[in-house]
C-alpha cells in the first residue's frame, strides 16, 4: 500500500480525506491514478498560489498544505470510475472512432467478427439477435457459427461491471486486441424509411437502425457491416454507409498470391559474384548470398536466373540469417535418369514442385495452378514412389471436398470409399496413366498386380470423418483444395501426425463453392500463413501440360 501523503509541518496531522485516498489508489486496478493526481496536484498549484499572492515563509498556518486536500478529493473520485473498466491499451489509429453496425450474416459467417474492429465501437440492433435465434438450431456450419456468436454474446453480457446500454468493453473475455465497446439496441429508435421499403423485413430494419444511430451519433460515422451485396447497395442508395466484412480475407483485390519462385535479375552474377561463396556438399552446390535482394526472399523459395549465353541457375533458400541467405541447387527431374515413377517435369515450375514433393524433410506443400499443369500426376508418382519404393510412408491418404459443380446426384450408395468414387475420377485417370508406364512389357497379368499394388495402398477418405483423427506416416493428399474454407483447411492439416507429408492442390479460378472467393479460400489462406515456414513450401505453376486444346481453353474462355 503507498504511503499517505506526508505532512508539510511538524505539528499538522493528516486529515481523513487524505488517508482514506491512499487505500482508493492501492485499490485501483492501474498505476494511472496516481500519476493523473499529481499532475493535476501541479496543475492546480500554480492556480491556487496566485490566488493567495506570494508566501512568507514565517507566516505559514499551522494545518495542513491545501495541495493535499484537493489532490485527495481528485483521486478518491477519479479511482472508482477507473476501477470499473478493465485497462485498455492505446488505440492504434490516430483518426476517431467510428460505430459499425453488425449485420446477422456478419456473425454467422465469423463468430469471432465481434472482436475484429480494434478500437471502434460495436453496435448491434436487436433484431440480429432475434436472426440469430432462429439460426441456431442444427448441425450446418451457419448453425455452429450462430450457436458461438451467442455464447460470446452472453459471456459480454454477463461480464463484470457490463452495462448493455452503456457499452460493454470487447476484451473483458481476454481479447486484447478488441479495444472498443460493444453496445446491443436497448431503446427504440426511430426507423424512418423510404415507403418503398417494407417496414417488417429485417434487413430494412437493420437500414432504419443505421440510419437512426447516424443522426444521433452525428458527425461521428455509423458504417453498416454486411456480407449481403444487395443489402450494402440498399444501404449506399439510401446515403448509408456501407462496407463488406474483410477480416476472413487472406489477399486484398489488388494483391497477388505468393508465387513460391523469384526470377534472379539480369545482373546478379555482376553485382554479387565477388561476394558469393559457394561449396560443394555431395550433389548439391551451396551458394552463400548478401545484397538487397536477400530482405525479400523467404524459406524454402524458389529463385532462378536465366540469360542468354550465361549458365542457368535453379535453386531454393535453405537458410537466411541476417543479410546473407544460402541457395542450395535442385535434382534435375526433367532428365529421364531421375524420372519419378516414370514421370519427368516438363517445365521449370513443375521441376520445383518435384523437388518439394521428394524432399523428406518438407512436411507440407501447396501447389496451385490452373487445369493441366500436372498437379495430381506428379503428387500421385512422387507418393507412389516414396510409398512404395523408398518405404518412407506406409500409404497415401486422398480426399477432396465434395462440392458440385452442378446440380447435386443425390445419394451414392456403398461404403466410404464407393461413395467417394464419383469425386475421384481424376485419380482414377492417373492411376490408368502412372499403372500403363510402370508396367512397361510386363503384359495383361503384370499390369492387373501392379494395379492391384497400387490401389491396395490408396486410401480414399471423406472429409467429414475427419476429426479426431491422427495419420501417422502417411502421405495425404487433398485435392481441390480451393473448395475448402479456412476452419476446413485447419482441420485437415491439424490432423497430421509424426512422419506425415501433406500436399494441397488446388486452382484458385475454379472455386466452385458459392461463398468463398480467391482472397478468402483455404488454399489461399495456408499459402499465406505457411510462407517462410522452415518445413513447408509453395510453388504456382504456370504452363499447362495436358494438350494444347485444354492450354487454349484455359487462356481463351
Amino acid at each position: 500500500m503507498p504511503l499517505p501523503p506526508a505532512p508539510t509541518q511538524r505539528a499538522s496531522r493528516l486529515t481523513h480525506t487524505a488517508f482514506e485516498s491512499a487505500h482508493t489508489e492501492d485499490d485501483a486496478p492501474t498505476g494511472l491514478i496516481q500519476v493523473e493526481t499529481k499532475t493535476q496536484a501541479v496543475a492546480a498549484e500554480p492556480a491556487s498560489e496566485a490566488k493567495r499572492g506570494p508566501r512568507s515563509r514565517k507566516s505559514a498556518p499551522a494545518a495542513p498544505h491545501p495541495r493535499n486536500e484537493p489532490s485527495a478529493a481528485v483521486s478518491s473520485a477519479a479511482a472508482p470510475a477507473r476501477a470499473a473498466s478493465p485497462a485498455r491499451p492505446k488505440r492504434r489509429s490516430g483518426g476517431p472512432s467510428k460505430l459499425f453496425v453488425l449485420d446477422t450474416n456478419v456473425l454467422m459467417h465469423d463468430p469471432m467478427s465481434l472482436f475484429r474492429f480494434e478500437e471502434h465501437v460495436v453496435f448491434l440492433p436487436m433484431i440480429v439477435l432475434e436472426e440469430l435465434d432462429g439460426h441456431k438450431k442444427g448441425m450446418t456450419e451457419v448453425a455452429r457459427n450462430a450457436r458461438q456468436a451467442s455464447r460470446s454474446l452472453d459471456t459480454l453480457a454477463s461480464a463484470q461491471g457490463a452495462d448493455l446500454g452503456k457499452g460493454s468493453p470487447l476484451s473483458a473475455t481476454g481479447h486484447t486486441d478488441a479495444m472498443g465497446q460493444l453496445f446491443f439496441q436497448t431503446q427504440a429508435l426511430d426507423l424512418s424509411l423510404p415507403l418503398a421499403l417494407p417496414q417488417g423485413k429485417a434487413d430494412n430494419q437493420i437500414l432504419g437502425v443505421v440510419k437512426a444511430l447516424g443522426q444521433l451519433h452525428a458527425p461521428r460515422e455509423v458504417v453498416l457491416v454486411s456480407k449481403d451485396i444487395n443489402m450494402r447497395v440498399k444501404a449506399r442508395a439510401l446515403g448509408l454507409q456501407a462496407e463488406d466484412y474483410q477480416n476472413d480475407k487472406t489477399l486484398e483485390d489488388g494483391d497477388l498470391l505468393y508465387p513460391g519462385s523469384l526470377a534472379l535479375p539480369s545482373d546478379f552474377w555482376l553485382k554479387n559474384g565477388k561476394t558469393v561463396e559457394s561449396w560443394q556438399q555431395g550433389t548439391h552446390t551451396y551458394y552463400r548470398i548478401s545484397g538487397p535482394i536477400v530482405p525479400s526472399l523467404f524459406m524454402n523459395q524458389f529463385v532462378y536466373f536465366e540469360a542468354p549465353g550465361e549458365p542457368s541457375l535453379y535453386a531454393r533458400v535453405t537458410e537466411i540469417r541476417g543479410k546473407t541467405a544460402v541457395l542450395r541447387t535442385l535434382k534435375d527431374f526433367t532428365h529421364q535418369k531421375n524420372a519419378v515413377w516414370g514421370v519427368t517435369t516438363r517445365n521449370r515450375e513443375q521441376n520445383f514442385a518435384m523437388n518439394l514433393l521428394t524432399d523428406p524433410d518438407i512436411d507440407f506443400v501447396t501447389l496451385a495452378g490452373t487445369a493441366g499443369t500436372g498437379k495430381t500426376l506428379m503428387a500421385l508418382a512422387a507418393g507412389l514412389t516414396q510409398v512404395l519404393d523408398d518405404r518412407r510412408y506406409t500409404e497415401i491418404i486422398m480426399t477432396r471436398a465434395t462440392v458440385s459443380v452442378g446440380e447435386d446426384i443425390g445419394f451414392l450408395p456403398g461404403t466410404e470409399e464407393e461413395k467417394m468414387g464419383p469425386w475421384m475420377g481424376a485419380l482414377d485417370d492417373n492411376l490408368e496413366f502412372l499403372a500403363k508406364g510402370d508396367g512397361g512389357n510386363a503384359g495383361e497379368w503384370g499390369r492387373a498386380a501392379t494395379n492391384e499394388l497400387i490401389k491396395s495402398r490408396i486410401k480414399i477418405k471423406s472429409m467429414n470423418f475427419m476429426r479426431g483423427r491422427t495419420f501417422m506416416n502417411k502421405y495425404v493428399i487433398i485435392d481441390e483444395a480451393q473448395n475448402l474454407t479456412p476452419k476446413q483447411m485447419k482441420t485437415l492439416i491439424t490432423r497430421a501426425g509424426p512422419g506425415t507429408k501433406i500436399i494441397c492442390m488446388g486452382n484458385l479460378a475454379q472455386i466452385d463453392t458459392p461463398y468463398l472467393t480467391e482472397g478468402s479460400s483455404g488454399l489461399t489462406y495456408a499459402v499465406d500463413r505457411f510462407k517462410g515456414w522452415a518445413h513447408g513450401g509453395h510453388i504456382t505453376l504456370a504452363r499447362g501440360e495436358r494438350s494444347r486444346l485444354a492450354d487454349f481453353a484455359s487462356e481463351a474462355l
